[in-house]
């Protein structure tokens, strides 16, 4: 027999780690099945939704992509492999550092963005409901943490 667990928390719904982890997986399952059509896993679409939302001629480098989307760079530089083998984003030297890469999204990259970006907003409204005071005092919380 167990003791249990030493917790200050009534049950798991009153553990906001907890419920943030249930609510986050859900949300993940949505985003599985709303991208799957576009053949792109979620890191995919955010990395090529970022470098589409920039626009910037010029690329971005690896890291400031890895920087902006909040993830571990070596993670960036294996998912822009598989995104640059389906032709949706090109890799460059970076002219300042050799070492560097600049990416950017490929025209069939930005449209597939762009595409996809209107079913994950639809999925979106769905899972967390419209856009109201209460869900954006939830955004604005987790941006806050975010920081």
């Amino acid at each position: 027999m167990t003791a249990g667990l030493n917790t200050r928390f009534e049950s798991d719904d009153a553990s906001p780690g907890f419920m943030l982890w249930r609510v986050t997986n859900r949300w993940q399952a949505v985003m599985r099945r709303t991208l799957a059509p576009f053949d792109l896993t979620h890191v995919q679409f955010v990395l090529l939704a970022a470098l589409t939302w920039r626009a910037d001629p010029e690329g971005m480098t690896q890291v400031d992509l890895a920087q902006t989307v909040r993830t571990d760079p070596m993670m960036v530089s294996q998912v822009l492999r598989a995104l640059e083998a389906k032709g949706l984003v090109e890799r460059r030297v970076d002219p300042a550092d050799a070492r560097a890469r600049r990416v950017l999204a490929t025209a069939a990259g930005a449209d597939k963005a762009r595409t996809a970006n209107a079913a994950v907003e639809a999925a979106d409204e769905e899972f967390f409901g419209p856009r109201s005071a209460a869900p954006m005092s939830l955004l604005e919380h987790l941006s806050h943490l975010d920081r």
